[in-house]
């Protein structure tokens, strides 16, 4: 099990900050049942030993920032307790699955229809995860032609559904035939999205500042979905990839992780005329 994932995603790919491969468990353990998760949190932790899962493969890591004890009076501490008591392994895909191709934005470009991929953010030459069709983020046509209204009304539609939702920055009558996606918090790459000559980005967690300035030099129109929201659609790629093993069941988390959990837009929000 460990092997088909490394063969998808190399652990060498990862960023030199992230922490992936396998966490807990022990590698000779044969895996029947497979529980695929954004996070490793209490009540994803709870979904994999009710359902009976041999192992977690998740895309963000558990223990991604170092730690000096993991007692159970602590979060991590807990989780990982819980893990071993109940014999579910835990192997990570991060920053390795989001440069892979098909990766991360793979996943989430497939919810819009986008043809003709091409990375948004591409690995340094030398760079292990340097190479044809890898890295950061996907660029691709709509089958269609939409206004950033409709596409953010479209986005709502076709993404998990969150208490966050959808939101967009720009002119809503904006016409995009060019879309950017990234899985995940996207930020960083709003100038690859200018350079690249886009229409739209739609990625997770922008900032008031970086969004603002970024429109203000005219770069393309934003979207910010939910984080959990853009990078679930991934999990359906690795069942299917993990179903190819004989004897392997795959589960898929639904469990909307993402920390925001209420949402209210003021009234007829969809009427109000856009910003000159």
């Amino acid at each position: 099990m460990v092997g088909e994932l490394e063969r998808r995603y190399p652990p060498s790919w990862a960023e030199e900050w992230d922490r992936v491969g396998l966490v807990l468990g022990e590698p000779s353990a044969p895996v029947r049942r497979v529980l695929l998760v954004v996070d490793v949190v209490p009540e994803t932790v709870a979904e994999a030993i009710a359902a009976g899962a041999d192992m977690i493969v998740a895309h963000h890591p558990l223990l991604l920032r170092g730690v000096s004890s993991v007692a159970p009076t602590t979060f991590k501490g807990r989780i990982v307790h819980q893990l071993i008591k109940a014999d579910v392994a835990l192997y990570v895909a991060h920053t390795n699955a989001d440069v892979a191709d098909p990766g991360v934005s793979d996943a989430l470009a497939a919810r819009f229809g986008l043809t003709g991929l091409r990375p948004l953010h591409r690995p340094a030459p030398g760079s292990p995860a340097h190479g044809a069709g890898r890295g950061i983020g996907r660029i691709g046509e709509l089958p269609e032609p939409m206004t950033l209204a409709e596409l953010t009304r479209h986005a709502a539609a076709v993404l998990p559904v969150t208490a966050w939702g959808v939101r967009a920055a720009g002119d809503p009558r904006r016409m995009v035939r060019t879309l950017a996606v990234s899985g995940g918090s996207g930020d960083s790459f709003l100038a690859d999205a200018t350079a690249a000559g886009v229409d739209a980005f739609l990625t997770a967690d922008l900032r008031h500042h970086p969004a603002g300035e970024h429109l203000a030099a005219g770069g393309p129109a934003l979207l910010d979905a939910a984080h959990w929201a853009t990078e679930r659609p991934w999990l359906d790629d690795v069942a299917a990839l993990l179903r190819e093993s004989p004897g392997v069941e795959t589960l898929v988390s639904d469990r909307d992780t993402d920390p925001w959990t209420v949402h209210a837009a003021p009234p007829a929000a969809d009427e109000k005329e856009p910003r000159q």
